[in-house]
């Protein structure tokens, strides 16, 4: 998977959301991703990485090797949320 797959999958799955992804390895297989998206207030830390994982349809293991996830609510990011 590419940059612009794994960002398009995410935005889709999760509606209305800021997706920023990095190549950390520049190999197209280990990528770090950052969510920002008020769909993720109210829920912990679980939920919000198992909302990631869903919208990634079950790519994470077997087209997508490795994803270190970041997520951000909205206004919470400066408070260490």
């Amino acid at each position: 998977m590419n940059i612009h797959e794994i960002e398009e999958m995410i935005t889709k799955g999760i509606p209305n959301s800021v997706v920023r992804i990095q190549d950390l390895a520049g190999d197209g297989n280990h990528y770090a991703a950052e969510i920002i998206s008020e769909e993720f207030r109210g829920k912990n830390r679980i939920q919000q990485h198992k909302m990631v994982y869903a919208a990634l349809e079950g790519k994470m293991g077997d087209t997508l090797h490795a994803l270190s996830i970041k997520t951000v609510i909205p206004n919470s990011h400066n408070k260490g949320q």
